[in-house]
């Protein structure tokens, strides 16, 4: 996956986590607030993972500059 591609569905999972956690607060469900703090970790994993991308990009590039 391209970085951006890693860093959209890193927001898209933590927004759907943290969703999740509080449905499960409101109506007193554990089993749905766990799986929505583990979806919203999942999603900041995925976030820097895309972001560790973007700066080996961006290193690669510097060096080929200065090449």
């Amino acid at each position: 996956m391209s970085s951006t591609t890693d860093k959209i569905k890193g927001t898209a999972n933590q927004a759907a986590g943290s969703v999740k956690q509080s449905v499960g607060k409101v109506t007193g469900n554990t089993k749905l607030q766990a799986e929505g703090a583990a979806q919203e970790t999942k999603g900041t994993a995925q976030k820097a993972v895309g972001d560790v991308k973007q700066g080996a990009k961006n290193l690669a590039s510097q060096v080929k500059k200065g090449l």
